[in-house]
């Protein structure tokens, strides 16, 4: 037997990767011979040829495959991940026997099947977290799974790390019925002017998503782009300070991220490397400190702006970030500018009347003027000599802390990363780790991605260590959720986390208050503010390497054998049945 094998998940990470290597192997096992897809982020894609397809006997599609019209007229088997965790070997069995031709929707000639499907509801969305790497996907996941549950059409957009996927048509959002927006961060809204939208976070739609999903269709109300939000929001629409500082974070991240690791190759040739002018070290010190972390806090000022008051706050947002810069605000600045320009902006564009002839000034010119003139002299004469001194304040006591203070300053920032597992408690201490990096002072951050990876891996670890406590399907997350935890993505914990919240989150807490403490008691410094275990593989990224895998080893075992032990074991019937 040929066959063609395409895996997907929603995040393009774990999942996806996890469930090739099983169903290749079994394929193997079975004597078939199988073209694997793995569609995936990670690494490029090996897209199955058109003569794969066209020789192949059968088509085995397992999660949301995208591109499925190029399968039109073959025999076709389309699986859930959950099938291939439960067994590899008898998902392609079944597929043998139960595959069948398929016919593409845009191909197939319309039948009062398909008149049936056009009259369903349709729902349009789009899901966006501030790093843009699993709250994201799952989200959208979870919103997708409940529509189809109950018989609508859905599409949704992610706004994620790697850009937008998935990406909706002008066609799709005007048949639309509902726009349903679960963004923790601002969005371009243009294009739904006139739709029926409704708002709330990422993590409300992935643990409340039937309940999120009957509140869109009874409090959505009729966007109308450019409307104060008074005149076209709907009241659960998430507004406020954490959106705005989100925005601003999110768009901060990468310019973090590869000035970071930028600064850590250039410690590669020596920690005083960079000092020789016109050498390798000197350009990565010059690319990553005196550039990328030069732009930190004007990016972070100008999108808190934009996020409050659209373009018009942009300018003014970096120019008061520019200032808090110069006058040593830092990122406390750089947040109090972002905040002045942007209400500053969005109260000229909507108090100031102009005569229809002068109209197009005021986006371009006037609101820029004044907002970027207000905010720079209070930056100048208010804000930034009293903000700068609380900076090098907190920068001084945080270098000088004794041993009782830094273990106490990590405990607390483990037990909050680990608190909501990517919501607003964790972003909050990883926000305070990041902010810190433009002040050289790395210990924080090294504290708030040690204890950010402990969730996740010390779920895998109690899957392991207490196989028959848990269902087949919870030990397959097990396994994915360890390698997210790995890469930093403590979401991997949410499934569990979900259905018994009152053992998981307490063990989580207990093994990342450790870690924090154990990181800051040894004074483990991080560059980079991303990445897990594998910004390990750059030189001097992180030191002392050992004795910070060893903090972050301590809190994934006391995670995983306190929930190991705390878990209620699953109806031994019901385990049979899926093991």
């Amino acid at each position: 037997m040929k066959a063609v094998i395409i895996t997907s998940c929603p995040s393009g990470i774990a999942n996806t990767i996890i469930a090739a290597g099983m169903l290749e192997k079994a394929a193997a096992a079975l004597k078939w011979k199988a073209t694997i897809e793995c569609q995936n982020t990670v690494k490029a894609v090996q897209k199955a040829s058109a003569s794969d397809i066209e020789s192949a006997d059968l088509i085995i599609a397992v999660g949301p495959v995208s591109d499925m019209a190029r399968f039109n007229g073959k025999k076709v088997y389309q699986a859930s991940l959950d099938e291939c965790y439960s067994s590899s070997t008898q998902l392609i069995e079944n597929a043998a026997s139960n595959a069948k031709v398929y016919a593409h929707k845009d191909i197939a000639p319309a039948t009062d099947t398909d008149k049936v499907a056009s009259a369903k509801i349709r729902i349009v969305g789009i899901t966006a977290c501030p790093t843009g790497v699993a709250h994201t996907f799952m989200a959208a996941e979870a919103i997708e799974e409940e529509a189809k549950a109950q018989g609508m059409w859905v599409k949704i957009e992610t706004r994620g790390s790697v850009g937008a996927k998935n990406q909706l048509t002008d066609e799709e959002i005007a048949q639309a019925d509902l726009v349903f927006i679960g963004a923790d961060i601002e969005v371009d809204m243009a294009r739904f002017d006139g739709k029926r939208v409704y708002r709330t976070s990422t993590s409300a739609a992935l643990k409340k998503t039937k309940q999120e999903l009957a509140n869109a269709f009874d409090q959505a109300a009729v966007y109308k782009h450019g409307r104060t939000k008074s005149d076209s929001a709907n009241k659960n629409e998430r507004t406020g300070a954490y959106k705005h500082l989100m925005t601003g974070v999110s768009h901060m991240l990468p310019l973090v991220v590869a000035g970071g690791l930028c600064i850590a190759l250039s410690f590669v040739f020596g920690i005083e490397a960079f000092k020789e002018q016109g050498t390798l070290a000197a350009a990565l010190m010059e690319i990553g400190g005196a550039s990328a972390f030069a732009l930190m806090v004007p990016v972070l000022a100008g999108f808190i702006a934009f996020s409050i008051a659209d373009r018009p706050g942009l300018a003014p947002g970096l120019i008061g970030g520019m200032l808090a810069s110069s006058t040593g605000a830092g990122f406390l600045g750089g947040i109090v500018a972002g905040f002045l320009a942007g209400y500053t902006a969005k109260f000229i564009a909507d108090k100031l009347e102009l005569p229809d002839s002068m109209a197009a000034l005021k986006p371009i010119l006037i609101i820029p003027l004044v907002a970027s003139l207000i905010t720079g002299l209070v930056m100048i004469f208010v804000v930034g000599g009293p903000v700068a001194g609380i900076m090098n304040s907190l920068t001084e006591f945080l270098n000088s802390m004794g041993s009782t203070n830094a273990v106490l300053l990590g405990v607390i920032l483990g037990a909050m990363m680990c608190f909501d597992l990517g919501g607003p408690v964790n972003k909050a201490a990883y926000t305070f780790g990041v902010g810190l990096l433009a002040s050289q002072t790395y210990t924080p951050m090294a504290a708030v991605m040690a204890a950010g990876m402990v969730p996740a891996m010390g779920m895998g670890l109690a899957t392991w260590l207490a196989r028959s406590r848990f269902s087949a399907q919870e030990r397959e997350a097990g396994k994915a959720s360890f390698v997210l935890g790995m890469c930093f993505i403590s979401e991997g914990a949410i499934p569990f986390a979900a259905r018994d919240p009152m053992r998981v989150i307490p063990a989580c807490m207990a093994g990342g208050a450790l870690t924090g403490a154990l990181s800051m008691l040894v004074g483990a410094k991080l560059m980079a503010p991303h990445g897990g275990i594998f910004v390990l593989f750059i030189p001097n990224a992180i030191t002392p390497v050992l004795l910070y895998l060893g903090a972050i080893a301590a809190g994934t075992v006391v995670t995983g054998v306190l929930y190991a032990v705390l878990k209620r074991s699953e109806e031994p019937q019901a385990v049979a049945q899926q093991a």
